[in-house]
């Protein structure tokens, strides 16, 4: 398919709890970027309840796409393409999203094009930074992944590794409810840690030094836990701030350890971060400095774009778009779709 010189893409994000509409020009300009947070709401429950989560996308969808087109000054009949997540995710919340692409795929006569979820996390590197490019090596961290990447090309990628276990978003939720800070943990323990020791607790660094590019989270996660309950059992103090630095610490030094390893070891002098989990200051900072000592580009995207959104959907769809690759209305929701795998109707 010959590209128009310019190809605004309507995009559809509803995978987990955040509904999001966006507009985004020839995969790196976003005319707008809406979402609709549902926190408040699943805090109460301390994570995300999926069937809420699904009512609640199916409230907002129409509102948002609406608000979507109004902020970029568009309407349907500007729109080249609609593009939506089809994997992975929750399966009612996904269904949502899909539904509602492929009617205005139909109703409008539009090509549908199917985005992977990470491969849009990825894609979010692009929208800020116009020149950077493929090929580099990403690091993807959120609530339900944890994937070290080898981007060779615009949708060809090489999962290097993967968590053996908990995603590292998930080890951050479930250690924040352990020391009382309740849910989203991510953002919460990064706060704590700003005012603890990173040192003052040796929590476990699983995989660290050896060959495989592997992570694991459930052993910090469990040595936490143990030494919040030794403490009690001993009636000892617990210092929550000391605490949630040194799990963060753990956390991150892994993290880096793999990902500058990844980078030298196939000789590509550019990193990514993406996902929810690349907001954290901790990484952020730890990740600057290591890729500084080895001359290494670090790219990650503002905050706003780490998080579950549209654009990034728009981003990723783009570069299938001009390639051809559009989806047929039998396109269905798939919860565990793998990178690699993404189109697969």
């Amino acid at each position: 398919m010959e590209a128009k010189e310019d190809v605004k893409i309507l995009a559809i994000e509803t995978s987990c709890d955040e509904t999001s509409a966006a507009v985004v020009k020839n995969g790196r300009e976003v005319l707008s970027n809406i979402i609709s947070t549902q926190i408040d709401l699943h805090k109460l429950y301390g994570g995300v309840v999926p069937e809420i989560a699904s009512r609640k996308h199916i409230e907002k969808i129409n509102p948002v796409i609406e608000e979507a087109l109004k902020e970029a000054k568009l309407t349907f009949d500007d729109i080249d393409a609609i593009s939506v997540t089809y994997g992975p995710g929750l399966v009612g919340a996904l269904l949502v999203g899909l539904s509602s692409a492929k009617a205005l795929a139909y109703a409008l006569n539009k090509p549908l094009v199917g985005v992977h979820h990470i491969e849009g996390h990825i894609s979010a590197n692009y929208i800020e930074n116009k020149e950077f490019k493929p090929p580099f090596i990403c690091l993807v961290v959120s609530g339900g992944h944890s994937h070290l990447v080898k981007v060779k090309d615009y949708g060809e990628y090489e999962i290097l590794g993967h968590t053996m276990d908990d995603a590292v978003g998930e080890a951050f939720d479930k250690v924040a409810r352990v020391i009382g800070l309740g849910y989203p943990g991510g953002p919460k323990i990064d706060k704590l840690a700003k005012d603890g020791n990173k040192n003052a607790i040796d929590f476990p660094r699983a995989f660290k030094g050896d060959s495989s590019y592997n992570f694991s989270f459930s052993g910090v996660k469990s040595s936490v836990l143990n030494y919040v309950n030794s403490a009690k059992m001993k009636g000892e103090d617990i210092n929550e701030a000391d605490i949630a630095a040194s799990f963060q610490e753990a956390v991150v030094d892994i993290l880096v350890d793999k990902t500058i390893k990844a980078a030298k070891d196939f000789g590509i002098d550019k990193v990514a971060m993406a996902g929810g989990v690349a907001a954290n200051s901790g990484l952020r900072e730890a990740m600057s400095k290591a890729c500084e000592n080895e001359n290494i580009f670090l790219q990650y995207p503002s905050i706003e774009l780490c998080t579950d959104n549209a654009a990034m959907i728009g981003a990723a769809a783009y570069y299938d778009y001009i390639k051809g690759i559009i989806h047929g209305l039998e396109l269905n929701a798939v919860p565990n779709l793998k990178l690699g795998e993404k189109h697969r109707g």
